[in-house]
């Protein structure tokens, strides 16, 4: 049976994974500060939006206008708004004191515009009120699940954005089990060149049901997005 796909929008990147997203899949976009996960994410819904795809954009972190503002360098800002007043796309700031009252407020979104692109940003953040003893982990990773599970049973494509922590350049995600739970893992960082910078770049650590590129790509910021390079030297991961 073929696997269907969604586009990312990302220049590139489709063709190093089959085509694109899993169909309904739930993917973790990781990177630290400043590695373009807003871009991505935001591109990816557009193309969407482009193509007739609704979407939701929830952000626990911005303000509505300056996630606006992040795209404006593009032109992106007047075309998100278009797609807000015909009610395509919802860009929506919330504060959920749980995962009870994120699942339910995103349910009640999706549904609204029949959403077929959702974008949460960030996991790390729903999850910062969460304790992280020992005996909370099992708890936690359950809530986790039911929440991506619940994403699921609403036949959209989700990209949840993750901060990698500064200090933990081999972490992924804040409890360390989000990866796992999760259909795809794309990474963005910072990658060192013997010849000095810090480029950007993107790795695609993981795709259930994807025979996908393992190599690292650099990432180009472009007046009309962000696209991907040429594999940086036949490096693997």
């Amino acid at each position: 049976m073929a696997v269907e796909r969604v586009e990312s929008g990302i220049p590139g990147l489709d063709k190093l994974i089959e085509g694109g997203f899993v169909k309904n899949s739930v993917n973790l976009v990781a990177g630290q500060t400043g590695t373009g996960k807003t871009l991505f994410c935001m591109q990816y819904l557009l193309h969407g939006l482009r193509k007739g795809e609704n979407g939701v954009y929830v952000t626990l972190e911005q303000k509505e206008d300056e996630i606006l503002q992040d795209v404006s360098r593009f032109g992106w800002d007047t075309e998100f708004q278009k797609y807000m007043k015909a009610g395509k796309f919802l860009l929506v700031p919330l504060e959920p004191t749980g995962i009870k009252e994120l699942t339910t407020a995103t349910i009640n979104y999706v549904k609204k515009v029949d959403a077929k692109r959702f974008v949460l940003d960030s996991l790390s953040i729903a999850t910062m009120g969460w304790k992280v003893g020992e005996m909370d982990l099992t708890k936690i990773r359950a809530e986790v699940f039911g929440f991506m599970k619940s994403l699921k049973s609403l036949d959209v494509t989700s990209l949840l954005i993750t901060e990698v922590p500064e200090t933990e350049t081999k972490a992924l995600s804040r409890f360390g089990f989000e990866e796992f739970l999760a259909d795809g893992v794309i990474i963005l960082h910072y990658l060192e060149y013997a010849a000095g910078g810090t480029p950007r770049s993107l790795i695609i650590r993981k795709m259930r049901r994807t025979n996908h590129s393992t190599d690292i790509f650099p990432i180009e910021i472009t007046n009309q997005g962000m696209k991907l390079g040429k594999a940086a030297y036949g490096i693997k991961v």
